[in-house]
């Protein structure tokens, strides 16, 4: 069935190009097939057609419909893969950096699921073709574990556990500044950025709980080590979290971290630890992965 997308111009979108504006809102959609859907009188603003250089106004009511999706081949690639487990019902894998967990419109090869559907039979089907068996992800540029489900029954009982907030996930960060307290809870929820609509922020508006724990492991003079466990699981909420007390993380572009110190291609963020019970067996597995070659040459260059 075709999708509508409704939205009511708020102050900070004010003058911003139609296309433009629908990008951000809508994740997936590049500006180049949104100008299709208007060239096909699928998107209208205040129930009149207009063009994709039309500019909005406070409290325009725009709609935008998406038809149905094309059925789409997500090839199987002979990627090499870091598998830490793996049986009949789930798959745990440790992703570099740089990798993208699943294919998006003008992304369709390279990716996590694109080598998981060479290394694995069958996968569950729950979230559809671009992203079969992914239950949780992490960012491109960040490294780490996260859990795979090979069928519908094994993706149920993972979802409910990330639900519960009962999976345990645990991340090593390096971030900029001295940390002075050893622990820490950032509780502050986060939404899109209204002025940046492409980047997560602690906002009060259009926003969902996020909490992060974090401990402070070494300090290096103007750099901490820190090791962060999620509580909730928002877009980039560590990312977002650790620039909101001012201590981004190191080499992040996007949050304030990028640095020419390091020769880095992304952020220090690793998914170090990752605790859950089967979703079959129900039994408690953990899993633990030692930081990335470029992380600890880092740490290594930056010991006191």
């Amino acid at each position: 069935m075709p999708v509508t997308h409704s939205f009511k111009v708020e102050q900070a979108d004010s003058g911003l190009r139609l296309d433009k504006y629908l990008a951000r809102e809508i994740e997936g959609l590049t500006r180049s097939y949104i100008k299709k859907l208007l060239d096909h009188n699928m998107v209208s603003v205040n129930g009149q057609e207009v063009k994709s250089s039309y500019k909005l106004q406070v409290d325009d009511s725009v709609e935008l419909i998406e038809p149905d999706p094309v059925e789409l081949t997500i090839e199987p690639e002979n990627i090499p893969l870091d598998i830490y487990y793996q049986d009949e019902d789930v798959i745990v894998v440790n992703k570099p950096q740089g990798m993208v967990v699943h294919p998006a419109e003008g992304n369709f090869n390279g990716t996590l699921v694109n080598a998981l559907l060479y290394h694995c039979r069958d996968l569950s089907g729950i979230n559809g073709v671009l992203r079969p068996g992914i239950v949780h992800r992490i960012d491109k540029d960040t490294s780490g574990l996260l859990v795979v489900a090979k069928n519908d029954a094994a993706h149920l009982g993972l979802a409910q556990q990330l639900k519960d907030h009962s999976m345990v996930r645990r991340y090593l960060a390096l971030v900029h500044g001295n940390i002075r307290n050893d622990y820490g809870i950032i509780d502050a929820p986060i939404g899109r950025d209204p002025k940046e609509r492409q980047k997560m922020a602690v906002v009060d508006r259009n926003s969902k709980d996020a909490v992060t724990h974090f401990e402070v492991k070494e300090r290096h003079g103007q750099f901490t080590l820190v090791e962060c466990r999620l509580e909730t699981g928002r877009t980039h909420q560590i990312r977002v979290h650790m620039a909101y007390i001012k201590h981004p993380v190191v080499g992040d572009p996007r949050y304030g971290g990028k640095t020419k110190r390091f020769k880095l291609e992304g952020q220090l963020l690793h998914a170090a630890m990752l605790g859950f019970v089967h979703p079959i067996r129900n039994e408690y597995i953990e899993f633990e992965a030692p930081l990335p070659k470029n992380f600890q040459a880092v740490l290594r260059g930056i010991t006191i």
